[in-house]
């Protein structure tokens, strides 16, 4: 048995062996944890605080991390498959090429996080807030981002291929070279954002919102597509498309998921094996 004191709570860790725990419950707070490499695949974080923890290449798959804090914590090369992480705070993470697919992140908050070639395909995203994220080269495709905030991120060479993205707020975002094939953007705003070489080929656009949206170099654009959409003056578009001009855009975003309520506080942290 090994005992670590923290300013807060007390850790302790039984193992399998010195890297697996089979069945782990983690709450109250663990600022700062080293926890690189561990196999906590299963492991139940709710209502935590783990602000500015270390997490890289750790095995969550299938974790359930619930309303907690992990603002400015490291996920790189994190095994994330199948996680649960509705209302949970990952505001300035790192998530440099982690595996999130399949994840369910309802109402999660991601502003400011770089996840860098992160593959989050089918992933759900209902809601959540990605304000100011970094999302080069990430895999989006097939996700749920219903009423998600895009806005102000840099999500160069992203694949949002057949995501759906409808009433998701892209304003001022960067989306060069990123794929919107056959993705569902209905009722999305697109304002101020920016699409050189995006891929909208088999895209749904009705009554998206284009209005100050350079889609000057986009592909795979039909004037089909674009007289669904609403624009103005201050569209830019390809050669020979025009938009229509619409008298009242609304778009009602989903109200994000409320978290969960936090367990009763605890002052220790446990990390139990099965066995």
């Amino acid at each position: 048995m090994l005992a670590a004191g923290t300013a807060s709570a007390e850790m302790q860790l039984q193992w399998q062996d010195r890297d697996v725990a089979r069945m782990v419950s983690l709450g109250g707070s663990c600022n700062r944890c080293e926890l690189s490499g561990r196999n906590l695949s299963g492991a139940t974080f709710t209502g935590a605080s783990f602000v500015s923890a270390t997490l890289v290449g750790t095995n969550l798959r299938g974790a359930e991390l619930v309303g907690s804090n992990f603002s400015s914590s490291d996920f790189s090369r994190a095994d994330l498959h199948g996680a649960e992480l509705v209302g949970s705070n990952f505001t300035a993470g790192v998530f440099n090429d982690a595996v999130l697919n399949g994840a369910e992140a309802q109402g999660a908050v991601f502003s400011r996080a770089n996840l860098t070639g992160a593959n989050l395909s089918g992933a759900e995203l209902v809601g959540a807030n990605m304000n100011g994220a970094i999302l080069a080269r990430a895999n989006l495709s097939g996700a749920e981002l219903f009423g998600t905030t895009l806005a102000n991120v840099n999500a160069r060479s992203a694949n949002f291929a057949e995501a759906q993205m409808n009433a998701a707020n892209m304003a001022n975002g960067d989306f060069g070279s990123a794929s919107f094939a056959n993705a569902e953007l209905d009722g999305a705003r697109l304002s101020g954002a920016s699409f050189d070489r995006a891929n909208f080929s088999g895209a749904s656009l009705n009554r998206t919102d284009i209005r100050g949206a350079d889609l000057s170099r986009a592909t795979g654009l039909t004037q089909a597509q674009i007289s669904t959409a609403c624009g103005d003056s201050t569209t830019r578009l390809p050669r020979n498309l025009t938009a229509r001009t619409c008298t009242r855009v609304v778009v009602r975003a989903p109200r994000a998921p409320a978290p969960p309520a936090p367990p009763q506080p605890r002052r220790n942290i446990v990390i139990a094996d099965a066995n």
